[in-house]
């Protein structure tokens, strides 16, 4: 059962769809794919691979740059497709991997793999901050139209605000693998980003 997809063709398709909205010019069936890919690197490193590939299906289904409770809709809409394909058990770690995508931080799991494949989701999904320079601003720009509808001073301050929240932290990835990969390329991408941002 552990090894059967949680997304057939059918549900693949559903979410494609939300994925392909006009106004997604990030959080788009690119982004998914992105994902995906890490996912089938890294694998090995997966305790329940289908959980994880269900919940980057998902984690970004209801995206609306002016809401701030996403994360808890996809949350809520991958419990209620998912119902009756997986344990309820296996709902709920789905469900608080997407969760915990809203902060990036790592939620207090006692379950010491749910915890190792959330910490890998949440990595996956920053990996594009320690892309090269060109695909990172190219993300920089698609995140900067999907807040078209906010004022450039106000995006400024906001998105420097994230930035510097990223940079504060000890680490920005939560696992060693990404951290030797990415972590250093995401630190002086964040940097470049925040000084643009700055000199206004």
């Amino acid at each position: 059962m552990e090894n059967e997809p949680l997304i057939d063709d059918a549900l693949k398709t559903e979410l494609s769809a939300l994925y392909q909205a006009g106004d997604r010019h990030y959080h788009s069936l690119a982004h998914i794919e992105a994902m995906l890919a890490l996912a089938g690197e890294y694998r090995r490193l997966l305790h329940d691979p289908e959980a994880v590939k269900a919940a980057i299906w998902f984690h970004d289904a209801i995206y609306d740059s002016r809401a701030k409770d996403n994360e808890a809709k996809s949350a809520d809409l991958a419990k209620k497709k998912l119902a009756g394909r997986a344990s309820p058990d296996r709902i709920a770690r789905i469900a608080a991997m997407i969760n915990a995508t809203a902060t990036h931080q790592l939620p207090p799991l006692s379950d010491e793999k749910a915890a190792n494949d959330t910490a890998l989701l949440l990595d996956m999904d920053l990996a594009i901050l320690g892309a090269e320079p060109d695909a990172f601003d190219a993300y920089e720009k698609a995140v900067r139209r999907e807040y078209g509808w906010v004022e450039e001073p106000m995006w400024r301050a906001g998105r420097a605000a994230v930035l510097k929240s990223f940079l504060a932290r000890p680490h920005i990835f939560h696992t060693a693998e990404f951290r030797q990969r990415f972590e250093a390329k995401a630190r002086q991408n964040l940097e470049r980003s925040l000084a643009t941002l700055q000199a206004g």
